[in-house]
């Protein structure tokens, strides 16, 4: 599947061994996670589109109607494993914006004890209880799209 590279950052403090077992993980945990959503058998690209090991990881998945193209984006790491659709900017940086914006959105109807549109957790008793997290991660993915120094290649 043709995609993005995905430079390792600078600051590796996990080393290449656990690096490559975390993301392998990741991968595991994103194609579960797309067959339970109702994806079949997903084309997930064999290295993420860009990580920060043990952080995030961002996984081209391969579009159904336009094979080798990049249909959705899918995030993994410490929080919710979570997609969305590849739009508009075709790049992980892209991708992490607009789940940071869908997650800050719901974080802060949750809050307010809302339902978010589009949006729930499997367990939706827990919302409002969690929103303070899912905000805390939604700010690090817009900041880590927002750092130019994370995008350099």
């Amino acid at each position: 599947m043709a995609c993005f590279y995905s430079a390792p950052l600078a600051w590796n403090p996990t080393g290449v061994d656990t690096d490559r077992r975390w993301c392998a993980k990741q991968r595991e945990q994103v194609i579960a996670y797309l067959s339970e959503e109702g994806f079949r058998a997903p084309a997930v690209g064999d290295w993420p589109a860009w990580h920060v090991t043990p952080v995030v990881s961002v996984w081209a998945v391969e579009s159904i109607e336009h094979p080798g193209a990049v249909g959705w984006w899918a995030v993994s790491g410490d929080f919710p494993t979570d997609y969305i659709i590849c739009s508009g900017d075709r790049n992980p940086r892209q991708a992490l914006r607009d789940i940071g914006d869908r997650w800050g959105q719901a974080a802060a109807r949750w809050l307010d004890e809302k339902p978010a549109e589009g949006f729930q957790l499997r367990n939706a008793a827990h919302e409002h209880e969690l929103a303070p997290l899912l905000a805390t991660r939604a700010q690090l993915f817009l900041d880590f799209a927002a750092d130019d120094r994370n995008w350099e290649q």
